[in-house]
């Protein structure tokens, strides 16, 4: 059974990325290449002219300088969280990368003596025999970077506070907070009937908290109101329409009539006229009875209109309860929460709550208002159970069968040899002979696979993944957010981690072959071939070459911001001369402020006084001068979080994993999040950036960051931990200590966002804040011309 071991490896594929040297280079070169174009053509584009030397370094020394309070204030708290995390990310690994690069390499290097099979192979921990005492270093070095880790995240924790008026516990972060969510809870499942009559709601809070109580809003089904709204549109288009064509028929008629006189059809003609005048008017396919019933599908949609107007609508099965301090709001909180616990079997409640459905309430702290899809509100469960089963039942299957580019090009490839075989090898040799026949088809080849996974991870997948959010009808953005980011992060660790490491084209493919292995093998060394030195040298090699491609080639292609680039250069040769005379009224419109011409994405980061000297001389500018437009209604946000943020935890997964496996590929993965802050910097400060945004939100979405950040540790904890199981001591203490390891971290407590009654004495009173309706009135109104749906 000994050689049967190394028969995977005796048909082992070409690698993916082609020769590492082929992309050193190309990434270089391109890179290089986007760094000039942005220095040359981008910046005219951003700054409307080509700046000098001085004020182009004031420029980027002013996007450098840059604080988070600055970014959550001109940017919003999107985009300074955004950064922080970035942040955070380089630091940890620059940190990681010290201890791999000064300990875990030359340990590998100069104390390693197995047998090796290149030069790369000697920097990774395969190097180092079987069962080796220095192992126990490496477990030393483990506990070194999971400290690091989780010191570093929970730094970054501390760091969000700023840009997050709310904690994971739903405690204020900010005593000087000015949002009114701090001081709402949301309750869902209450009767559809309360809308029109919130009195019995408002009661029961009365009686409950009395004199805390500040407002009681229960909005009406805005998600039926908007699709009725909708109809009534096309019906009445459809009558326009079909009036119309009546009218013009009844002139060609008359027209027809007045041109032939006295002449008569055939008999025949005139029969079958006469049979389909029957036939339509027996059915009701005649104008007449289509107008009718167009008509009174009218009456009956306005009528529809009409209850909302006068607020007799059915309501969402939402309430929004404002509270005049914070205190009693998380109270109510925990207090709805351990009733639903502690209730028990068979209690008897009071009449009033079996009229308010108390038993079927779901409460918690209520998101910002301006995150709230408010015409998704009235969606009913069994339509959201039904979206949402559909999108998983899609992205199982295609994790399953189509994961990945290279899955569907190895099912393409199979169907063919199905179809012709020796086609098939023809076209093999073919390539195999251009590919030799001159250097140019040469980079190609040793590219092309590059491009097709970048693409297809970069552009595709996320698009397809978002659109899978969206049509899953969240209530709230943060909720779409997280749920497509949680979807791309499986398809990002499968794609680039799991397969990658594993060789393989999809899951289905390995699945198969463990099965293969294990049920009909009698002695399957499966996990020990995917442990082995040259399977493991390959497959952090393969990383690697993934990480250079992304830090070099992907971050300058966000440098350069092409989609936004070039949607405005066309937009502006869509305009005419005449169109141009017209303002518009959008956020890329340009508008005269104090004699001073600015724009969303092309004004000046900073003012144009002098505060003080940098660099012998140069200007610098002062962050705070930049113009900020407190509109109150929110615009639609250009950046696309949920996918930038699973592909740089794809990559913080990525290269912790491979920390100590592999130690050259800690520098690697720091220099990608180092170039990304500053690059991303700079996009959210001039290409980005949309006014409106809040500097502060409920810090929903970075939760479930810092909670896949953590499970990123928990992951590489893991690897060890199987790494240690097969080539560890014979006793296995190796893997048993790391073990015991990934228990303590994992029960290991976060940073303490406990109740503090100090700050709560800080807090402001809803009072003291809110003049006139709140945030969650205005939203819940409909914003309809009811005079328009009353013609």
């Amino acid at each position: 059974m000994g050689p049967a071991a190394p028969a995977p490896e005796a048909v082992e594929p070409e690698a993916w990325y082609g020769n590492i040297q082929y992309l050193i280079n190309i990434s270089a070169v391109g890179a290089s290449s986007c760094v000039l174009l942005f220095l040359l053509v981008k910046l005219r584009f951003d700054h409307r002219r080509i700046p000098g030397p001085s004020a182009l370094a004031a420029k980027l020394l002013a996007v450098y300088h840059a604080t988070a309070p600055q970014i959550a204030l001109h940017c919003g708290a999107d985009a300074a969280q955004f950064l922080l995390f970035e942040r955070a990310s380089f630091l940890v690994l620059a940190a990681v990368s010290l201890a791999a690069v000064a300990a875990a390499l030359p340990l590998n290097l100069f104390a390693g003596d197995a047998t090796i099979a290149d030069q790369f192979a000697a920097t990774t921990i395969s190097h180092i025999p079987k069962s080796s005492p220095l192992l126990w270093l490496h477990l030393l070095l483990v506990a070194a970077v999971v400290a690091i880790a989780h010191l570093g995240i929970s730094r970054m924790e501390d760091a969000l506070r700023i840009t997050r008026f709310r904690d994971g516990n739903g405690n204020p972060s900010d005593p000087n907070s000015s949002s009114v969510a701090v001081f709402t809870i949301m309750i869902q499942g209450i009767p559809r009937t309360l809308a029109a009559d919130k009195t019995p709601l408002k009661d029961y809070f009365e009686h409950k908290y009395p004199g805390k109580v500040y407002r009681v809003i229960v909005p009406f089904d805005l998600c039926t109101l908007e699709y009725l709204a909708d109809e009534w549109g096309k019906v009445r288009n459809k009558i326009s329409w079909l009036e119309a064509r009546m009218d013009a028929r009844s002139l060609f008629d008359e027209f027809v009539q007045d041109e032939t006189g006295q002449l008569e059809a055939h008999w025949f003609v005139r029969r079958c006229k006469e049979l389909w005048a029957m036939a339509a008017q027996r059915f009701g396919f005649t104008d007449d009875e289509r107008l009718r019933k167009l008509q009174t599908s009218k009456l009956v949609i306005g009528s529809k209109l009409s209850d909302y107007k006068e607020g007799r609508a059915p309501g969402a099965g939402i309430a929004f309860v404002v509270f005049k301090d914070v205190y009693t709001a998380n109270k109510a909180v925990r207090d709805f929460r351990m009733e639903r616990k502690k209730t028990p079997i068979g209690r008897f409640f009071p009449v009033m709550e079996l009229q308010l459905e108390r038993s079927r309430w779901r409460v918690e702290r209520a998101p910002p208002a301006s995150d709230i899809y408010w015409n998704h509100l009235g969606m009913s469960k069994t339509s959201l159970a039904l979206r949402r089963i559909a999108v998983n039942t899609c992205l199982i299957l295609m994790l399953l069968f189509f994961s990945s580019p290279l899955s569907i090009l190895s099912g393409m490839q199979n169907a063919a040899r199905i179809i012709n075989v020796e086609a098939m090898d023809q076209a093999k040799s073919w390539i195999v002979w251009l590919q030799g026949s001159s250097w140019f088809w040469t980079i190609i080849f040793q590219f092309l696979p590059n491009v097709l996974i970048f693409v297809s991870m970069y552009i595709i997948i996320p698009s397809v993944l978002s659109y899978f959010s969206k049509f899953e009808f969240h209530l709230t953005v943060s909720g779409e957010q997280r749920a497509a980011l949680l979807k791309m992060v499986c398809f990002f660790l499968v794609n680039l981690i799991l397969l990658r490491a594993l060789v393989e084209s999809s899951l289905e493919s390995w699945i198969l072959s463990m099965g293969r292995c294990y049920l009909d093998g009698a002695d399957c060394k499966q996990i020990e071939h995917y442990l082995s030195p040259t399977f493991l040298s390959r497959s952090s090699l393969s990383s690697l070459a993934f990480l250079i491609t992304s830090a070099f080639l992907g971050i300058s292609f966000d440098l350069l911001a092409p989609i936004p680039w070039i949607k405005h250069v066309m937009r502006k040769f869509r305009k005419n001369d005449m169109i141009q005379l017209v303002p518009e009224e959008n956020e890329d419109s340009q508008y005269m402020q104090n004699g001073e011409e600015t724009n969303g994405l092309i004004s000046p980061l900073m003012s144009e006084r002098s505060d003080s000297d940098f660099l012998n001389g140069i200007a610098g500018h002062d962050l705070s001068m930049y113009p900020i437009n407190r509109s109150f209604h929110m615009p639609k946000q250009k950046f696309d979080f949920a996918q930038y943020y699973a592909f740089d935890i794809t990559i913080f997964a990525l290269t912790m994993i491979y920390s100590l496996f592999a130690p050259l590929v800690v520098p690697v993965g720091a220099v990608y999040f180092g170039y990304r802050y500053l690059v991303d910097k700079y996009n959210f400060l001039f290409v980005y950036r949309v006014r409106g945004f809040p500097a502060g939100n409920d810090g929903k979405l970075m939760d479930r960051v810092l909670c896949i950040m953590q499970f990123c540790v928990i992951f590489f904890l893991a690897a060890m931990l199987l790494f240690f199981a097969v080539q560890g001591d014979s006793m296995k203490l190796q893997a048993i200590c790391t073990l015991g390891l990934l228990v303590f971290y994992k029960l290991l407590p976060s940073r303490s966002d406990r109740f503090q009654p100090s700050l709560l004495e800080g807090m402001q009173t809803v009072n003291s804040f809110v003049d006139g309706p709140t945030d969650y009135e205005v939203f819940s109104q409909p914003e309809l011309d009811w005079n328009l749906y009353q013609s």
